[in-house]
């Protein structure tokens, strides 16, 4: 089996828990936040359903600037509701699985990727390494993150890896 269809039945199966964790994200509360240096609701919520998508600028750009001069070149599409969300999370699914069927497995791991901050080298690895942790495990990290404001705002924490406290709770 080529590690292109691995990725891609891994990226199906953490998609399984982001879309029950974007399931229960508050509407309304985009701009809330546990603490004063935390990211708002959200772009968090946006950077779950949006994460699989990454995959076409690890695969297809050698490297990125997350804090190019003159500020990212990037904005996320605004949402309002869940469905959104949800929306945003199966183009991104559907995205990030086309390019991985389109490449290579030699492209993946004899091929490097960089990533920068402000021009400055922050990391380089092969392109597998980078969809292995800055793809799947960022948005498993992410997706932690989100079921946390998920319980602070009185939403239910859907099950993930395993049960969750408000399963089986009316």
């Amino acid at each position: 089996m080529k590690i292109t269809e691995l990725l891609i039945t891994e990226l199906d199966h953490e998609a399984i828990g982001s879309r029950k964790a974007l399931e229960h994200v508050p509407e309304g509360k985009n701009d809330w936040k546990p603490h004063d240096r935390s990211m708002p609701l959200g772009r968090l919520a946006t950077i779950v359903a949006t994460t699989p998508g990454w995959i076409e600028m690890v695969v297809n750009m050698d490297e990125i600037d997350i804090n190019p001069p003159g500020g990212p070149k990037f904005a996320p599409q605004p949402w309002k509701t869940r469905q959104d969300l949800l929306q945003q999370l199966e183009a991104s699914l559907q995205k990030g699985k086309e390019i991985l069927r389109n490449t290579t497995d030699d492209r993946l791991f004899n091929t490097k990727w960089r990533m920068l901050s402000a021009g400055k080298p922050m990391m380089e690895q092969s392109r597998y390494e980078a969809i292995r942790e800055g793809v799947i495990n960022h948005m498993a990290h992410h997706r932690g993150q989100l079921t946390v404001y998920l319980r602070l705002t009185g939403e239910t924490v859907p099950a993930i890896y395993g049960p969750s406290a408000d399963e089986g709770k009316s």
